[in-house]
């Protein structure tokens, strides 16, 4: 996996070296989160289990947190990661593949001894997800002692985008050193999005699916009074701005101080699932470093959940502002 092209990476920090913010650096968003080497597996024919299936296997970087800074960088964002892999080469390969996109890696943990998160799908043959199995041991190394070195970027980010696949100490941190610094934060899952309440009131911009939404407030959230309620009682825990993804029916989206409204998703071929969500979130992080309100960043957004989802891979390659205004173009037409 780690090619002759590892020598252009950029040498990464010790744990203890302290990034430094200069006057002269532009504006940045900083990532902070999971990056995954994705194996997804296809069968040709309906799965037999306990056998050997013929099929397709393809590999490609993934991981919420670098494939929003992916996506980001593709939409001309100057951004930073800060994840952890492992000193192995899915570890070198993602990195390799994060820079090439655009994003500034030099801020992360190449750990030695320590796996690269690693998430692995079986597939039947319409692409239906059989099973899945994902090894993150490594975010539990993302320790605030680890973290304690880039404080300096946090505070002084332009945005701060966080997943929950943080552990609750890490993101204990994050808010104790964040500063003024707007966070993003992408709940990952119901299993992981508790981690976060703790500081709903710190929180800007809150991405949760109906599960995390539920999670996150205690009741159901299935029917259109359920989602309004749900964004209203995340408001009243401090949450500036909601966006409440619901799949193939698009998003409810609601600002504390300003505007509320549903908006469904943009006609797309669907080839992979995987990544939509991300790209979703790059596009409201764009709309607000293009100082848009959200209501105006949940179309373009969406845009982008669209064209990635017509893409094989977790990031479309030809993401771009361009390519999502041409979207947006033609499903007005």
């Amino acid at each position: 996996m780690a090619g002759a092209g590892l020598a252009k990476l950029p040498p990464m920090m010790s744990n203890e070296q302290a990034i430094a913010v200069k006057p002269s650096d532009p504006p940045c968003v900083l990532v902070l989160g999971g990056a995954n080497m994705d194996i997804a597996a296809t069968s040709a024919q309906p799965l037999k289990p306990a056998d050997s299936n013929p099929g397709v296997i393809r590999s490609s970087p993934g991981g919420v947190a670098r494939n929003v800074a992916e996506n980001l960088a593709r939409l001309g964002v100057a951004t930073r990661l800060l994840a952890a892999v492992g000193d192995d080469p899915y570890g070198h390969s993602l990195l390799e593949a994060t820079q090439k996109a655009g994003v500034d890696v030099q801020g992360c943990w190449i750990l030695p001894g320590k796996t690269t998160s690693t998430y692995v799908s079986l597939h039947g043959p319409a692409g239906d997800l059989a099973v899945a199995v994902n090894d993150m041991r490594i975010l539990a190394c993302l320790t605030p002692e680890r973290l304690a070195p880039r404080a300096d970027r946090v505070r002084h980010a332009a945005a701060l985008v966080v997943d929950c696949n943080l552990t609750a100490d890490a993101l204990a941190w994050v808010f104790a050193n964040r500063g003024d610094t707007p966070v993003f934060v992408d709940a990952v899952s119901a299993f992981k999005c508790p981690r976060i309440a703790p500081w709903l009131d710190q929180v800007h911009t809150l991405k949760v699916n109906r599960q995390e939404a539920q999670a996150l407030c205690g009741f159901d959230v299935q029917s259109d009074a359920d989602i309004e309620r749900a964004a209203q009682w995340l408001h009243t825990q401090g949450v500036q701005q909601v966006v409440l993804s619901l799949g193939a029916r698009g998003v409810y989206w609601s600002d504390k101080d300003t505007a509320h409204g549903w908006q469904g998703t943009l006609p797309a071929a669907v080839v992979n699932v995987t990544g939509g969500g991300d790209a979703l979130m790059a596009g409201l992080v764009h709309g607000f470093m293009s100082q848009q309100s959200l209501a105006e960043s949940i179309p373009f957004a969406l845009a982008c959940a669209a064209l990635t989802l017509s893409a094989e891979q977790a990031n479309h390659p030809g993401l771009s502002v361009d390519s999502v205004l041409q979207l947006l173009r033609s499903a007005a037409k």
